[in-house]
């Protein structure tokens, strides 16, 4: 597995990646409706976009694009930073590869300068962004709207 810095050659199947990531993986925990809207928010000019304000990681096995991850600076600051478009196919979760990616946005100049990292976390994906070291932010232990947790790390 390598990991690299995404492409805008990459958009097309990472957009692929992420809906069936969403379809397979997060479609117990949520509506079709939430799951589609996702998948549109997550096409490839969107993700083209997303990687013009942030530092988009893929993870490859050989040429196949199995996940990706991006860092930002949290509106703009220089001492906050927010961790998005985390996802992993589901035929490679539980082999280490979003651990991979959490470990490369860690070592990104977006992370190392921040004292505060958040994160937007799925339902779905509560528990491993749990046991990667982030927290509740402000203890707030629900999701937001019933949707999202927002979690936290601080350095």
């Amino acid at each position: 597995m390598e990991i690299r810095r995404f492409k805008n050659d990459d958009a097309m199947e990472l957009a692929e990646v992420i809906a069936e990531t969403l379809r397979v993986s997060n479609s117990k925990d949520y509506p079709d409706s939430f799951i589609e809207y996702n998948i549109t928010s997550h096409s490839a000019e969107a993700l083209i976009e997303r990687a013009g304000s942030s530092h988009m990681y893929v993870a490859c096995d050989g040429a196949q694009i199995i996940g990706c991850g991006a860092i930002a600076g949290y509106w703009g600051s220089t001492t906050e930073s927010i961790l998005l478009t985390i996802f992993v196919l589901p035929s490679y979760q539980g082999k280490g590869v979003g651990r991979s990616i959490i470990d490369t946005l860690e070592r990104d100049e977006y992370f190392l300068r921040a004292s505060r990292i958040e994160i937007p976390a799925s339902i779905t994906a509560l528990g491993f962004y749990r046991k990667m070291g982030y927290g509740y932010k402000n203890g707030v232990d629900e999701p937001e709207d019933g949707v999202m947790y927002r979690l936290e790390k601080f350095r």
